[in-house]
């Protein structure tokens, strides 16, 4: 089953079932794919625009290069949404291993130990492209069309979303992993990307606000 093929609804009543999956990690990838669609359309809606072609040519030229930044971003995201699941799957299939016997623990073990690194990793890389995709935003909110202001704003929010979204699922799989410098790394790294995602969303509000207000 790939969830990215689902229709919306389907995909809502899946999330809403009583199956674990998809469950946050993939829910934080398509926020985060869906900022990054939102900041592509404030962009097109932008370029052509009188407003536009009256703002200096370097300009002109950084906000236009954010396009293909946020179209890869968005790629990225949507190809995380099935593989957050499968990463939480394959935990699953390893904890059905037989363990009646000391080699079948320690196969067990070992399966559930590499499974839950990859379950950290996948929404470890949705984090590192939310903040990617915030890192993208302040120019389109800044200089985008001031009739799809709003929108900037929802795409800072929805990134910022996926941003702690992701992070709370890393750091949850954290305790099933035995290497602690890995563990402290991995948890720096979190928190100084949660201080960062939040200075840049609450500049983008702040853009945003000043426009509508």
């Amino acid at each position: 089953m790939e969830l990215v093929k689902m229709t919306v609804s389907a995909f809502v009543d899946e999330t809403a079932s009583d199956s674990p999956a998809p469950g946050g990690g993939s829910v934080s990838a398509l926020a985060g794919s869906l900022a990054s669609a939102l900041g592509q359309m404030v962009i097109r809606l932008t370029t052509g625009k009188k407003a536009f072609a009256s703002l200096d040519e370097k300009t002109q030229e950084e906000f236009k290069a954010q396009l293909p930044k946020l179209e890869k971003a968005q790629k990225r995201l949507v190809e995380i949404i099935d593989e957050d699941t499968q990463a939480f799957n394959a935990f699953m299939e390893a904890l059905k291993l037989p363990k009646d016997t000391d080699e079948q623990k320690a196969k067990r073990n070992k399966a559930m130990s590499d499974a839950t690194v990859v379950a950290m990793q996948v929404p470890l890389e949705t984090a590192k492209t939310c903040l990617e995709v915030l890192r993208f935003l302040p120019i389109v909110a800044l200089h985008g069309n001031k009739n799809a202001a709003s929108d900037a704003g929802v795409a800072a929010l929805n990134a910022r979303s996926g941003l702690e979204g992701a992070i709370l699922n890393v750091k949850i799989n954290l305790g099933g992993i035995d290497d602690a410098p890995l563990c402290e790394k991995t948890r720096t790294e979190c928190n100084k990307m949660l201080e960062e995602g939040e200075k840049l969303k609450t500049e983008i509000l702040k853009t945003i606000y000043s426009k509508i207000e």
